[in-house]
């Protein structure tokens, strides 16, 4: 699904070149405003009204190993109020100034083998940087694409399509509701961002006219300052590139996809079990490990990672699961995710019993 995300979107070639930035057309005080504008729209976070062009100032990213939401293809972008940018960090999210925004709109094709054809839009999700704190909201799109509209409430969306396999998929697709919002973007109760990680931003992004390694992009663009050279910054591996390294990307995949909660400041940090890729101790990465809290989760398997066994494992059962009160993560899939399950699962049996 990685594609020239310039054709696609019509991104912004002025601010992006190199040349004299353009002036922000985002309404900061309607970002900043204490009550969430009506539509996506208001913001100003787009030239046109179904959001394909992004106002100047309004770049887009993509992430090395993302989370997997259905297979629906995701449009990355972010925003920092002129003369402010993120401060770098080496671990977690980078520090975003107050006015940043960060959007993500999730997208279906009758075919996802294909999801530049026919693509519709379903949800925008904005993480907005208040002064309290971070802010996240979801807008839902109607079904001329012409506009979306606050949905704080959440909800569900029939979806189909054929998925890059091959198999016909139809799905009850979640709009989360702000609370299932804090779920997953919690630490130690605060609401944060999940994907912009300096390690998971340090790759190369085709721009359209351009391609350049995306840290770079965001310091010469005023997004980010601080930190090393690209080269010498970390880096996560991507999670589907087979010459990574087994063991690499599927750390990869499990940060991406569970260590959001399982962290020590995460939702699930009473579990013991945690998958950020920075943890290092086998019996918190699951290896060997019985769960806290035995029961139907635990599909009467024993240990979270069995070596040698993803049969025996509870991670590979969990996350083949689409039982509501079994599968991993809980929130923001519908589907297994085949090739996910299979990574981890030649991952786990590559392990020395």
């Amino acid at each position: 699904m990685r594609r020239a995300l310039g054709a696609l979107l019509g991104l912004a070639a002025l601010a992006l070149s190199g040349a004299r930035e353009a002036p922000s057309q985002v309404r900061l005080e309607v970002v900043l405003a204490e009550t969430p504008a009506p539509r996506l729209a208001d913001y100003g976070l787009f030239q046109d009204a179904g959001a394909r062009t992004p106002s100047p100032r309004v770049t887009p990213y993509d992430l090395t190993t993302p989370l997997f939401s259905d297979y629906a293809a995701k449009h990355r972008f972010v925003f920092t109020p002129p003369g402010k940018s993120a401060a770098y960090r080496s671990d977690g999210p980078l520090d975003f100034p107050v006015g940043s925004v960060l959007v993500k709109t999730f997208a279906f094709a009758p075919d996802m083998g294909a999801p530049a054809v026919g693509e519709r839009f379903v949800e925008t999700r904005l993480l907005i940087r208040k002064a309290e704190g971070w802010t996240a909201l979801a807008y839902v799109w109607n079904a001329d694409q012409t506009e979306a509209v606050l949905k704080r409430t959440g909800g569900r969306l029939e979806v189909s399509f054929i998925d890059p396999t091959g198999e016909a998929q139809a799905i009850s697709y979640l709009v989360p509701n702000q609370n299932q919002c804090k779920t997953c973007h919690s630490a130690d109760g605060e609401l944060v961002p999940i994907g912009p990680k300096a390690r998971n931003l340090n790759r190369d992004l085709d721009y359209g006219h351009r391609t350049e390694n995306q840290l770079a992009a965001w310091r010469r663009l005023g997004h980010l300052t601080g930190g090393p050279q690209p080269a010498s910054a970390p880096r996560t591996a991507a999670w589907d590139d087979v010459t990574e390294g087994l063991e690499p990307r599927a750390r990869a995949y499990l940060d991406a996809n569970c260590a959001h909660c399982h962290n020590p400041a995460g939702m699930a940090s009473t579990s013991g079990l945690f998958l950020n890729l920075e943890e290092r101790r086998p019996a918190h990465l699951g290896i060997n490990k019985a769960p806290v809290a035995a029961g139907r989760g635990s599909g009467g398997l024993q240990v979270s990672i069995a070596p040698g066994h993803p049969d025996r494992s509870i991670m590979v059962y969990r996350m083949a699961s689409t039982d509501p009160g079994v599968m991993m993560p809980e929130l923001g899939r519908a589907l297994p995710h085949k090739e996910g399950v299979a990574l981890v699962a030649d991952y786990i049996e590559s392990l020395a019993p």
